[in-house]
């Protein structure tokens, strides 16, 4: 006959153990993968990164949401150098009869000239192809018609989409320069 023995009890640290485990699995990333910005909040993220740095480098600071109002003077300049001054050199005439019109001076056209490497066809694209619910009521069409007759500037939309978030994937990636405002 076998002596009797007590099934071992587990140590006390052995919960703790498991808790700093799981805590140390969570921080490096071998637990569930990390949360993914959208293509969209990417793009956005650079950006704003870029013109924090072009308003910066002009002695501007960058607007903030919550922020208190700045005085109007400090308000027209911050305008005028994100968004250009002076005649706009890009529009579009929609079917729906709005005119859209930008700069291609000022930071936010730099921003975009880095992002997408070419502004004027990422200002023509972008414009037709974010009206394209409002032309196909204009014109009273389906939507799938309206995609259909602009699918040369929805594939565009797209390359330019894609090459912009390429860019801003690797201006994300870079450390910050010293003196860079934070977003």
């Amino acid at each position: 006959m076998r002596p009797r023995t007590r099934p071992a009890r587990p140590p006390a640290a052995l919960p703790l153990l498991a808790g700093l485990l799981m805590a140390a699995c969570l921080l490096t990333g071998c637990a569930e993968p990390a949360h993914r910005p959208a293509p969209d909040e990417v793009v956005k993220a650079a950006t704003q990164r870029l013109t924090d740095v072009c308003l910066t480098r002009q002695g501007l600071a960058p607007p903030r949401p919550g922020q208190g109002p700045s005085p109007a003077a400090e308000q027209r300049r911050v305008n005028a150098a994100l968004f250009g001054t002076g005649r706009t050199e890009l529009s579009v005439a929609l079917p729906t009869g709005y005119v859209v019109r930008a700069h291609t001076d000022g930071c936010l056209a730099a921003a975009q000239r880095r992002l997408y490497g070419d502004q004027r066809r990422w200002f023509r694209t972008s414009v037709v192809v974010n009206n394209l619910r409002p032309e196909a009521e204009h014109t009273h069409r389906s939507l799938t018609e309206v995609r259909a007759s602009h699918g040369a500037e929805i594939a565009d939309w797209r390359r330019l989409r894609a090459h912009a978030l390429s860019e801003a994937t690797a201006l994300l990636d870079e450390p910050l320069p010293t003196g860079e405002p934070r977003p």
